[in-house]
């Protein structure tokens, strides 16, 4: 009985902590929508990785200034031989003008040529 109690209280801590600490939207992007690209780059697929027949997506996160220029660019996945290309190329991207400074996530696919 004692531990189908404590696996009650346990349960019920972890739900109220959730409740606190759950999800949270970012504090420099409200809004929830995403700023219009106007100016991208295309990234340049490394020979390397080419070679080796490695392909996929690569999650970043992209901090934009006000006036729309990329300040910085942060990885949140992908294989590391596509990571740096695709790091430059965004961070040639030119977004809408926005009141303040947004993080943006995006993703860059990566396929062999057939």
């Amino acid at each position: 009985m004692k531990t189908l109690m404590r696996q009650g209280m346990l349960l019920f801590v972890l739900l109220a902590l959730l409740s606190v600490f759950g999800p949270q939207s970012s504090a420099q992007d409200s809004t929830g929508v995403a700023r219009k690209v106007l100016l991208k780059t295309a990234p340049v697929y490394p020979t390397l990785a080419r070679s080796m027949n490695i392909h996929g997506v690569v999650k970043l996160e992209v901090h934009v200034a006000p006036n729309g220029t990329v300040k910085s660019v942060d990885v949140k996945g992908g294989h590391p031989l596509l990571t740096q290309s695709a790091v430059t190329a965004v961070g040639h991207w030119k977004f809408e003008a926005a009141p303040k400074e947004t993080k943006e996530e995006v993703e860059i696919t990566f396929e062999p040529q057939q």
